[in-house]
């Protein structure tokens, strides 16, 4: 990178909120998340130069496209900004920030604003996953289901079955995990969520099969949110933090990034693996592009991360491509403690996309956001101490589009 991108702060809604039970709408998220986002890091709409904008599914609920220009529609102080909409399913967000970093490390703007927000509370929940399937390749991924993400990750999970053995009381616990970890987070959809002794067993009537390989509980929510983060130049940074008392060292700094993608059909990709070292190559090439760039050489380096989990066998995956475990011996790392908080790589104290929630279009936002908080003590109950450094993994579809953000405390005075 030819000039560091730092983020300066943000705001996220609460994802239990269901907007248009109150009489709202994605227009007033797109108002609440931006506006908030500016007072929570006092900075003037009139700084703002350049606005991206995370969405994956507005046409199909809301019938509502361009989401560009609604930003200056609900929050006329950003009139004349320039802005633009990303899609890229799960991953639509963080295409807008590596966007929005192209810009800042070319030198073209200075301050950004970055918006991911998905509405899907509006219509019912069935035809919500039925949209959410326009992510998939229609009419061509050849899994017989009803519910087509569910299926797919059961996919996944019987791949791994077959190359290694997979034991579901991992991908329970998992599960457990994220969810016990959304009871610390205020946002998060499911923190005053109940279970019982039997929820995180492959009991049918507390934890019933969605689709082979996938029970209630390994599963995303279905949400309602938005997630905006202010980034910035170090040029501007440098004069933010002087304004406000703070230093460069007190702010959070994108060091690294990766980005790959890959085929859309699922069995295709699993097709082009057989006899790799990983199930997804190109996963594990954005996880180690990230490093790269941020310097340094792996998990060891990091305070923690936050890691896609529409599904816990998409953690289940994250952790050996992430490399806490060889490939394939994700378990491990499950049943050792190593991502558990007091872990030696705590993964998503915010309870992720199954405690925290998930409104796909701001996902990948949202993740910045609670590493950029941890990494500068700002994460609340959430906190992992001391931490410094911190990795995302944010994925699109069934893998195809990947993307990793590391976020680490700014050197310098």
């Amino acid at each position: 990178m030819t000039q560091a991108t730092y983020i300066l702060g943000g705001y996220q809604s609460d994802f239990a909120k269901a907007w248009s039970r109150q009489g709202q709408d994605i227009s007033d998220m797109v108002r609440e998340a931006t506006a908030q986002a500016l007072e929570a890091t006092q900075v003037a709409a009139s700084e703002v130069q350049s606005i991206h904008v995370g969405n994956a599914f507005g046409e199909l609920q809301r019938q509502q496209a361009h989401l560009g220009s609604m930003v200056a529609q609900m929050v006329p102080e950003l009139d004349g900004v320039a802005a633009m909409r990303h899609e890229g399913a799960c991953a639509s967000s963080s295409l807008g920030v590596l966007s929005a970093m192209a810009e800042i490390e070319s030198g073209r703007y200075d301050c950004v604003l970055v918006l991911g927000v998905e509405e899907f509370k509006n219509t019912s929940g069935h035809e919500a996953s039925r949209n959410q399937n326009a992510a998939s390749w229609q009419g061509h991924e050849g899994i017989d289901c009803q519910f087509m993400w569910p299926a797919a990750f059961g996919v996944v999970a019987a791949e791994y079955e077959r190359r290694y053995g997979l034991d579901r009381r991992y991908l329970n616990r998992i599960a457990e995990l994220n969810y016990g970890h959304a009871k610390l987070n205020p946002l998060a959809q499911t923190r005053n969520w109940q279970f019982n002794e039997l929820s995180f067993t492959d009991d049918d009537e507390a934890n019933p099969l969605i689709e082979p390989g996938t029970r209630r509980q390994d599963c995303g929510q279905v949400t309602d949110g938005a997630v905006a983060v202010i980034l910035a130049s170090e040029r501007f940074a440098r004069g933010y933090a002087e304004r406000n008392g703070k230093t460069l060292a007190d702010l959070a700094r994108i060091s690294g990034w990766g980005h790959h993608n890959t085929y859309l059909r699922l069995q295709d990709k699993l097709a082009a693996s057989q006899g790799a070292e990983y199930v997804f190559p190109h996963l594990r090439q954005t996880i180690v592009d990230a490093w790269l760039r941020a310097g340094i050489s792996g998990t060891e380096d990091l305070s923690g991360i936050e890691t896609h989990d529409c599904f816990t066998t998409t953690e289940y995956v994250a952790i050996d491509h992430f490399g806490l475990t060889p490939p394939g011996q994700s378990w491990q790392a499950v049943a050792d403690g190593s991502i558990d908080r007091d872990g030696r790589c705590p993964i998503n104290m915010s309870g992720g996309l199954i405690g925290c929630g998930h409104p796909v279009g701001a996902t990948g936002v949202r993740m910045l956001l609670d590493c950029a908080r941890q990494v500068t003590g700002q994460a609340g109950a959430m906190q992992i101490p001391g931490a410094q450094r911190m990795q995302t993994l944010n994925i699109g579809g069934s893998f195809a589009t990947v993307v990793s953000f590391v976020v680490e405390r700014a050197e310098g005075d």
